[in-house]
């Protein structure tokens, strides 16, 4: 029997950028400055019309001093982890 992952939850990643760029108290247009990306493109992921690259995601976590695995992991969230519970 194969077993599928759940469904990544893109909800929690684009809730976890907007919480930066509100608790950072940067506009979209500051956000575009500090990541080099559009402005449209940093809108249509928080707003949930589109995913964004591991490129795109890797220029939000440097803008934001942390690690991309700090919101890479928002997509679990809501889910076991793959290394299961104690994980």
């Amino acid at each position: 029997m194969t077993t599928f992952p759940p469904d990544p939850n893109l909800t929690a990643l684009r809730l976890e950028l907007a919480r930066l760029r509100s608790e950072h108290g940067w506009t979209y247009d500051e956000l575009a400055d500090r990541t080099g990306l559009a402005r449209r493109t940093l809108i249509e992921i928080e707003q949930g019309r589109t995913i964004g690259s591991l490129k795109t995601w890797h220029a939000i976590a440097h803008a934001f001093g942390i690690p991309v695995d700090h919101l890479i992991a928002r997509l679990c969230e809501g889910h076991e982890s793959p290394a299961g519970p104690s994980a």
